[in-house]
């Protein structure tokens, strides 16, 4: 597993610009400290981290032509918004092309920007590790990230609201997928109480 974190970074900062680069090395140092603290595996989590957004920079046309070649197209709203493709996409790349076998890793790439009822530990970590690493700057991302850093679940839950919320604010589309995110995480959450 080492020589595979090895492998997503030299390939995440070959194929990446500087920007992204720097914010897939905050996202996969902040998910490793994450997954420290909470008792998951650091490594998975750092390369999660690595490789969250090694499809984002593709232009959206082609996103789109490979989601529709690898039938990752699942909502109406994935083709209209193919913003959010890019999960996916490094998911099933990783998968087939740099035979990533361990499905927790996959998953959580697969499901960072959306989120997806019945999400893992690790999908949650990178989701919200995504939202909170060091260099956004948003009003109450601090309390996001101490909600984190408190309790895994409930931090998430946050992060899933503050995206809600940014969505209806700016008046942008919510995926359906992010709203069962939502309803699931608080069922979860909910039970467990």
């Amino acid at each position: 597993m080492l020589l595979r974190v090895e492998e997503i970074y030299d390939f995440a900062a070959r194929i990446l610009s500087e920007t992204r680069f720097k914010h897939t090395l905050d996202v996969a140092d902040w998910a490793e400290k994450l997954a420290k603290h909470h008792g998951l595996d650091p490594v998975k989590a750092r390369c999660a981290g690595l490789a969250h957004d090694l499809a984002k920079e593709l232009p959206m046309k082609d996103q789109l032509s490979l989601a529709r070649r690898w039938k990752l197209l699942h909502y109406p709203e994935d083709e209209r918004y193919p913003y959010v493709l890019h999960g996916p996409l490094a998911a099933y790349w990783m998968e087939h092309y740099y035979k990533v076998e361990d499905t927790e890793i996959l998953a959580a790439v697969a499901s960072h920007t959306l989120g997806r009822p019945g999400m893992s530990q690790l999908e949650m970590l990178i989701y919200s590790a995504d939202l909170t690493e060091p260099s956004r700057d948003f009003p109450k991302v601090d309390n996001l990230r101490q909600s984190l850093y408190d309790d895994l679940g409930k931090g998430t839950l946050a992060c899933v609201e503050r995206t809600l919320i940014y969505l209806r604010e700016s008046k942008r589309p919510i995926h359906p997928l992010t709203q069962l995110t939502y309803e699931d995480m608080l069922r979860r959450l909910n039970l467990g109480t």
